[in-house]
């Protein structure tokens, strides 16, 4: 099982075996919790199969979404590296599996080798990359800009997904969503045939809409390349 995961194929047959003794593999059902927000962090989790759902629940019970967790990725990681309780909750949307590993024997065996170590580091400069954009989509961006982002980032979502999820993604109501897609037709920046699905966007119109969010991007990601260094060495320092 384990050496058929990507993250860890290059690991010799000892390495493997030291892997597999501190991991263990969990099934899960539809609409069961992975963790809850605000639980401490007891394994290190990769996710094998299936589809998590990442969100938080604001104090009157609105839901945020954050992010939906392909397999073959690890599950909120920077927790365990940073040792702080889940800021978040996940939730099966699809039946899966994962493999739960212990994080203490796996940092002081594992996060040495620098394959392993970058690897890891790649992985959690994702989450951070993610989190950013949640903050500047709901901090800086207006609901036609989330719109425009969406319909230029996620075509594909777009066609698949029904409007009412796509705002419930978008943290607003349909209501604004329907509102905000009706402006956009008639303005002639999305055209979209019987079944809702786009059949020609107009990609300058919508990318002048959220062209501001480009600019904080673009400097976010000059940011994130000090992070990468930063993370490299404390994960050095903390245990050579």
């Amino acid at each position: 099982m384990i050496e058929k995961i990507p993250f860890f194929q290059g690991l010799n047959e000892e390495d493997l075996a030291k892997l597999e003794a501190i991991s263990v593999v969990k099934k899960y059902k539809k609409g069961e919790f992975l963790f809850i927000e605000g639980e401490e962090p007891k394994w290190l989790i990769f996710l094998i199969s299936g589809s998590v759902k990442l969100y938080k629940t604001t104090a009157n019970g609105k839901e945020i979404f954050i992010h939906q967790l392909a397999p073959m990725n690890f599950v909120a990681e920077v927790v365990n590296f940073e040792n702080i309780v889940y800021p978040a909750s996940a939730i099966f949307t699809i039946s899966g599996e994962v493999l739960k590993i212990n994080y203490e024997k796996f940092a002081a065996e594992f996060l040495i080798k620098p394959e392993i170590c970058m690897k890891f580091l790649k992985s959690m400069s994702e989450k951070i990359r993610i989190t950013t954009n949640l903050l500047h989509q709901e901090l800086i961006l207006s609901s036609e800009e989330k719109v425009a982002k969406f319909i230029l980032d996620h075509e594909d979502l777009f066609n698949e997904l029904k409007h009412t999820k796509i705002s419930s993604i978008l943290n607003m109501t349909p209501e604004t969503f329907s509102r905000i897609l009706n402006k956009f037709k008639t303005n002639g920046l999305v055209k979209l045939d019987e079944k809702n699905q786009i059949l020609e966007k107009d990609v300058g119109g919508l990318q002048e809409i959220y062209s501001y969010w480009k600019l904080i991007s673009n400097k976010y990601f000059y940011l994130l390349k000090e992070k990468i260094y930063i993370f490299f060495d404390s994960i050095h320092l903390k245990f050579s």
